[in-house]
């Protein structure tokens, strides 16, 4: 931790929270704690954390604050739970301030999730600090008001897969978009991927994951789900 107290560096924090459990893919129900960070490079309409970006929506300068690393670091060592949960937004756009919270959470023996829209490629030093990645790129109807060069970024998929520490996991509102996901993973080389279902109200995720079930174990994916909606629907900090 010395080592960073003479960074200067910040982030650009939207919410932190503890107390609850990661509700996506390969870690779900494991106890965790939380740091959103505020920014991100897409625009998906039927994001679930638009306050974090959306600036036509919210106001960043009351949705989102600064705090130096040092700061977050300690506030997250000072949670019970092992795993740190780092999402957004997109993270990696504050690389320089990223990995050095990451260097400082692992140097603690924590477990580190980075979420990431997979679009922007880890640097060789973020990578090193060991954390996942939990890459979760976005499909045609999802990313719709982006065009295809946006949303999906050759070189920077493989780089993920390159890194041996990354986990995809896909967002679908139907089982034919699996043909979609079954494309990036012959293209990418992806493995350890988990689908779920989109949406923020319980018995939307219910309905769909009993409609992927059966296409998700047919192509060999995870079926994934979205366990802090099912627990506590659309409430923020959960």
């Amino acid at each position: 931790m010395s080592t960073l107290q003479h960074t200067g560096l910040r982030l650009r924090v939207s919410e932190k929270f503890g107390g609850t459990v990661q509700g996506e893919g390969p870690s779900t129900g494991v106890p965790a704690c939380f740091i959103r960070l505020a920014l991100c490079n897409l625009i998906c309409s039927p994001c679930d954390t638009p306050y974090t970006w959306d600036t036509t929506r919210f106001d960043l300068r009351k949705e989102a604050h600064y705090e130096n690393v040092e700061e977050l670091l300690a506030w997250a060592l000072d949670q019970p739970e092992d795993l740190v949960v780092v999402t957004g937004g997109e993270p990696l756009i504050q690389m320089a301030g990223l990995t050095e919270l990451v260097k400082g959470l692992r140097a603690a023996g924590r477990t580190v999730e980075i979420e990431t829209n997979g679009t922007i490629a880890p640097s060789e030093a973020l990578v090193a600090a060991g954390p996942y990645f939990n890459v979760s790129p976005k499909l045609s109807r999802f990313g719709a008001a982006m065009p295809e060069t946006r949303r999906l970024v050759p070189d920077v998929l493989r780089a993920f897969v390159t890194t041996g520490r990354s986990r995809f996991k896909f967002v679908v509102s139907e089982a034919a978009e699996l043909a979609e996901i079954a494309a990036l993973e012959a293209a990418y080389a992806l493995t350890d991927i988990s689908v779920m279902p989109e949406g923020t109200d319980p018995e939307v995720i219910l309905a769909g994951m009993r409609t992927l079930e059966g296409p998700v174990r047919e192509r060999g994916y995870r079926l994934g789900t979205r366990l802090h909606v099912l627990l506590w629907g659309d409430e923020r900090g959960r």
